[in-house]
């Protein structure tokens, strides 16, 4: 990836002849259907087909039994009280449940809320009050996790309510928490399992009875920005469906079509490349585990026969290194998409030969725009299968434009703009931020610096938002600044990223501590344990005296990390760091 003071003019004179304004293909039409809609048509046209594999739960349904559990669930939402329209989070890793919830509150016309399963109480408070979630859907613990330990934190008064009469101070909304599992019970909660078999004819005859809208609000992702907290990107059953769709077409899937997926659902990567690519194709999804584990995968893939695969680098790199990698076989493996951050040429060479997918595809896009914009095809070389992120998607348009918004030559560098079908309906009650992203002429701002060549491949090649992924995670260094600006010994800080070669980046901060302050880089981390996600806890701390700084005032950034790499590099340790968590 190029920082700013790295880009130049790529432009040659036949990319001159070309504007980078781009329109994708719209001999194919759009589809026209929600959500619930698609997996009827779906379970009826293959019923005995299986449809969702869960071998770690013992789960192997056709779609004909899916789709009917997936009614069945949508009327129990309904018989809580939940009306069409409201918000209903999950908080969970990837579980056969998941994907129930993803389809249930589609077809009870319910805005399914994804909470990320490593938020601590600081980021699920924020979330659940930003929607007005309804309800909440989550495990009661997880490893280390203890959900309803973090949920008590927000939520005290959960034990001295009846199911479905939680009155919360700090989230007013909230009535109803649905625990997965099959654990001890825990006051002021329903179990899922009760919920999701409801046979009450009353409530299936108003599932029957709802007239959903492909237009209507179906998910809420959260996504930060450099103004800081979470914004709820609103999605449709339009946005995902057909972007779905367009992406199952590249890849080619078909009903004997078998994906892994060990990409986390609570992200578009699992919720849209993999879940509704899959179902509006018929192709089956199996669920390796709730988290990503590389011999697990391995062990899957073999198994269940799957023919596609998806994944970030890191967790390619870690199948390909695993010490039995070889004992494993994976012939039926054929395509799947490698996304989340850069794919080097060697790792992609090695996934194309070593794992026989030879068709896999790299894709580029944003939650904002449902998120895929462009993607490379099974015909395209490898070279351009990692020095771009391929080429536009149908019904989309794109453009590159410079400061002015001027439409800039192939070739040259300026800001990615979006337009079409996939871009989001706004963020949730944040018309400022919406108008922010989306000018009056529907073009999503996507904040990234990219070109487009002769042969409409796009690169990207840098971002105007000041964001670092590490492992396939956005992170956004103004909402850890902020949230560490509430610890007293902070007087300033500054969060970027710097490259590490097993996640990407990992999250750097450089502090000034009020005057006296004894605090320790441990104590910092300490602070942001249990209320921030581990991913972005720092895991290098620099405390410092002053910031370098422009003339005018303005904090420099770049000069932090080229120090911080210059040092990394050199072997030297920062003031204080530890191994990512």
């Amino acid at each position: 990836m190029l920082s700013r003071m790295q880009l130049h003019r790529t432009t040659t004179m036949t990319d001159q002849a070309l504007p980078s304004h781009v329109q994708g293909d719209t001999s194919q039409p759009l589809l026209h259907e929600t959500v619930g809609a698609l997996l009827a048509r779906v379970a009826a046209t293959w019923p005995e087909r299986e449809a969702l594999v869960v071998p770690f739960q013992g789960v192997r349904w056709s779609w004909r039994e899916f789709d009917e559990r997936v009614s069945r669930l949508a009327a129990g939402l309904l018989a809580l009280g939940l009306e069409p329209g409201e918000r209903i989070g999950i908080w969970s890793l990837n579980r056969s449940e998941w994907v129930l919830m993803q389809f249930a509150t589609a077809r009870a016309g319910l805005v399914m809320v994804n909470i990320n399963p490593a938020y601590r109480t600081h980021e699920l408070e924020h979330a659940l009050a930003l929607v007005d979630c309804r309800a909440l859907v989550m495990p009661p613990a997880f490893k280390t996790s203890d959900y309803v330990g973090l949920l008590r934190g927000v939520v005290p008064e959960l034990d001295a309510a009846s199911p479905g009469q939680l009155q919360a101070r700090r989230l007013p909304a909230l009535r109803h928490v649905l625990l997965l599992g099959q654990g001890d019970e825990v006051p002021g909660t329903w179990r899922f399992d009760t919920i999701a078999d409801c046979r009450d004819p009353r409530a299936h005859a108003r599932l029957e009875a709802l007239q959903a809208d492909p237009h209507d609000p179906v998910n809420i992702q959260f996504t930060s920005g450099t103004t800081g907290a979470p914004k709820g990107a609103t999605l449709t059953h339009h946005n995902i469906v057909n972007n779905g769709f367009f992406i199952g077409e590249r890849l080619r899937f078909t009903e004997q079509d078998r994906l892994c997926i060990p990409v986390p659902f609570y992200h578009t990567f699992g919720m849209v490349l993999a879940n509704l690519a899959a179902v509006t194709h018929g192709t089956c999804m199996v669920l390796p585990g709730e988290g990503f584990d590389a011999e697990t995968t391995l062990r899957t893939v073999q198994d269940e026969r799957c023919t596609a695969l998806h994944g970030v680098p890191t967790m390619f790199i870690a199948m390909l290194s695993h010490p039995r990698f070889a004992e494993y076989d994976l012939s039926p493996l054929r395509t799947g998409i490698m996304a989340g951050s850069n794919c080097p040429i060697e790792v992609m060479r090695q996934v194309m030969k070593r794992m026989h997918m030879a068709d896999v595809t790299i894709c580029y896009g944003m939650t904002e725009t449902s998120p895929v914009s462009f993607q490379t095809t099974a015909e395209d070389p490898v070279e351009r299968r990692v020095d771009s992120v391929g080429r536009i998607h149908p019904h989309v348009e794109v453009r590159i434009v410079d400061g002015e918004g001027n439409t800039v030559p192939r070739g040259e560098v300026g800001e990615l703009h979006t337009r079409g079908y996939s871009v989001m309906r706004g963020y949730w009650n944040d018309e400022a931020r919406t108008a922010e992203a989306v000018d009056a002429e529907g073009w999503m701002h996507t904040g990234d610096l990219a070109t487009i060549d002769a042969d409409g491949y796009c690169r990207i090649v840098g971002r105007l938002k000041d964001m670092l992924i590490r492992g396939g995670e956005n992170i956004y260094p103004r909402e850890i600044e902020e949230f560490l600006y509430g610890h007293p010994g902070i007087v300033d800080v500054q969060v970027f990223g710097v490259p590490d070669p097993e996640y990407g980046e990992e999250v750097c901060a450089w502090i000034r501590l009020a005057e006296g302050a004894g605090t320790t880089a441990e104590d910092i981390r300490e602070y942001c344990r249990g209320q921030i996600a581990h991913f972005k806890i720092p895991r290098y701390i620099e405390f410092v005296g002053e910031y370098p700084m422009t003339v005018s005032g303005k904090v420099q950034k770049n000069v932090m990390r080229e120090e911080m790499v210059r040092k990394l590099g050199a072997g030297e340790q920062p003031v204080a760091w530890s191994d990512p968590g």
